[in-house]
């Protein structure tokens, strides 16, 4: 099969990027022939405000690039991964006029929100959910604090909305978890078109031995992250589990003072894979507290495969992942007092943990392996191919 991934990359490498380089080598490794189209937002810097408004609606260079890719070779189908801010919808019709189907993996709610994450001061925000035009988002700046800004990611949807872009341009979407694919049912996305694939771990790290005697946090240093529900519920723990922090971001210096007030947290800041693997590995838990819809959570199922289960806020996709009691425990999300009482039934119940590591390393097998994830795309792909035809 020859298969065109379409991905804009970020400045700051992210998980969808990481997402989309594992796809790639996963389809390679099979025979398939990939390709990638792909920006970076790099160039963004040399674009001017006005180009670049006009570019994240409609880019005519990326249409035309798109379709003479196209033209030189018969791809089976096209695969978007992120199109926002300088690749945009075009594609989709690039693509039409070629006469590939394209499938859009749904990696945040771009088309439903536009700060993509249905959140705002601190809480939920369903404001912009189902409207044509997202004029709370814009009243609020959601999107990098910036009422303009906002406005070009709204004026994007809106005209896509009008266009149809959505409902006809896109012949499957790829949902991460179920959570997520009825949030865009809710959002207006036919729910015929939305099938759910999760994430995989690319490379199965090996089970860890949970011999050390720490919870351990991986992610982003933000608000939404439920950082700070975290570090307050570690005031309760009295020293009996320390707290290792992975990761970077806007409230590193709310961590720093924590770390400072409290010898039991410890901030290693970025670190290797390999590294971050092998402190999973030997941690007592891994702690997922997020305030935000998360549309998956690959942190968690990278600890179910070291075999460390996860205690995770009770909302969003991350919900859907964690099965409680048996791959861990769920809280009520932002509140720490909870979150410490979940900590403090996993120090209480040793033996109950090591079925938990057992349970845990399951779940991987089962659902978040390469194997696995193969035979999912290669379904969607072919069932997509047959429909276009049909």
């Amino acid at each position: 099969m020859r298969i065109l991934m379409v991905h804009n990359r970020y400045q700051i490498r992210g998980g969808e990027d990481e997402v989309c380089d594992a796809e790639i080598s996963l389809l390679q490794a099979h025979g398939h022939e990939v390709d990638l189209y792909k920006e970076h937002n790099d160039r963004l810097g040399k674009l001017n405000p006005i180009h670049s408004a006009a570019n994240t609606i409609w880019s005519r260079h990326s249409y035309r690039k798109m379709r003479r890719q196209l033209s030189q070779k018969p791809y089976d189908i096209v695969h978007v991964h992120n199109f926002l801010p300088l690749i945009s919808p075009s594609v989709y019709y690039a693509a039409k006029e070629q006469n590939v189907p394209v499938v859009q993996t749904l990696h945040n709610y771009r088309l439903l929100c536009p700060n993509a994450l249905f959140f705002r001061q601190g809480s939920i925000c369903e404001d912009c959910l189902g409207v044509s035009v997202a004029l709370p988002g814009i009243y609020h700046g959601c999107y990098r604090n910036s009422h303009a800004a906002t406005g070009v990611v709204a004026a994007m949807n809106s005209v896509h909305y009008w266009l149809k872009t959505w409902t006809s341009a896109v012949d499957v979407y790829i949902a991460l978890t179920e959570f997520a694919r009825q949030k865009y049912i809710q959002g207006g996305i036919p729910r015929e078109k939305i099938k759910v694939k999760p994430n995989f771990v690319d490379r199965d790290p090996g089970v860890g031995e949970g011999k050390g005697n720490y919870g351990i946090y991986v992610g982003r240093l933000s608000v939404e992250k439920g950082i700070d529900t975290l570090l307050e519920a570690w005031q309760t723990i009295d020293n009996r589990l320390s707290l290792k922090i992975v990761g970077d971001g806007p409230l590193s210096e709310m961590v720093l003072q924590a770390t400072e007030q409290n010898s039991s947290i410890e901030w290693l800041g970025r670190r290797p894979m390999e590294e971050v693997y092998e402190l999973m590995g030997n941690a007592k838990v891994l702690i997922f507290p997020s305030k935000w819809y998360e549309t998956f959570g690959r942190v968690a199922i990278e600890a179910f495969a070291k075999g460390t289960p996860v205690i995770a806020a009770n909302i969003g996709a991350i919900a859907e992942l964690v099965d409680s009691g048996r791959t861990g425990l769920l809280f009520e999300p932002g509140k720490s007092h909870l979150l410490a009482a979940q900590v403090k039934t996993i120090l209480d119940n040793p033996t109950k943990v090591v079925k938990m590591r057992q349970e845990a390393r399951k779940e991987y097998e089962k659902k978040y392996t390469t194997s696995r994830n193969y035979q999912q795309i290669l379904g969607i792909y072919h069932q997509t191919i047959k429909n276009y035809n049909i």
